[in-house]
């Protein structure tokens, strides 16, 4: 039988590499590859197409929620198990909607780590222990209330998506250009449109916004303009 393979998507080296040095443990499970922003990622499953991707959220350039819808739209073979520092329902909620396909906070023992790999590598969900027992829950409630429907939010392309990144973490129009490989006329236009989506017009306001949401983490902006 085949080994699982695996792509490990963690901006931290030291993260990274402790989770290579317990996967390697695993005799069933082959670590074929590494990124350190969710734009590598999404690079090398088109290149290596591996079976599961452990993909971190908050990450440079592109960030793990934004990886994630935009590899399994290309690759929806591929698994996307996210391995978070953040638990709360909100970003459980996110990936759930993206289609990943298990959620494991940080401080998951190794073995279960293993044990969700392969869990989703047969196409079967995997979450944490701590947030199993709150979906369960909130999905108990929801059956209870009929199963409102959420508020939404403004949809934003996947293009938008980057841009809004990109803006957040402080790049000007020309890095934003050179990272996606488009015009600076084209970033504008982005700019613009996310601006309009969301009903705000200064950069200080869109960053706040991309923390709030979980796009980028507070430490990632150095500079508001």
């Amino acid at each position: 039988m085949n080994p699982i393979t695996v792509l490990l998507a963690e901006d931290h080296r030291i993260v990274r590499e402790g989770l290579l040095v317990l996967l390697k443990l695993e005799s069933d499970i082959n670590v074929i590859g590494q990124a350190e922003n969710g734009r590598q990622a999404v690079t090398l499953v088109g290149t290596l197409g591996p079976d599961v991707v452990v993909m971190d959220i908050a990450m440079p350039l592109l960030n793990g929620l934004e990886a994630t819808r935009q590899i399994l739209h290309t690759a929806p073979a591929t698994k996307v198990l996210i391995l978070s520092a953040h638990s709360d329902d909100a970003y459980v909620e996110k990936v759930m909607a993206l289609g990943a396909a298990g959620y494991l906070i940080k401080q998951t023992a190794s073995h279960i780590l293993a044990a969700a790999i392969r869990e989703v590598s047969a196409g079967r969900p995997f979450f944490s222990p701590s947030i199993a027992k709150r979906l369960y829950h909130h999905q108990r409630q929801a059956k209870a209330m009929g199963d409102l429907p959420m508020n939404g939010t403004p949809q934003l392309t996947s293009r938008e998506m980057e841009v809004l990144q990109l803006i957040a973490e402080g790049k000007a129009n020309k890095e934003t250009a050179d990272e996606l490989n488009i015009s600076i006329k084209t970033v504008e236009k982005h700019r613009q449109k996310v601006m309009e989506k969301l009903n705000i017009h200064d950069t200080a306001s869109l960053t706040r916004y991309a923390i709030s949401a979980g796009i980028i983490e507070s430490s990632v902006q150095v500079t508001i303009l």
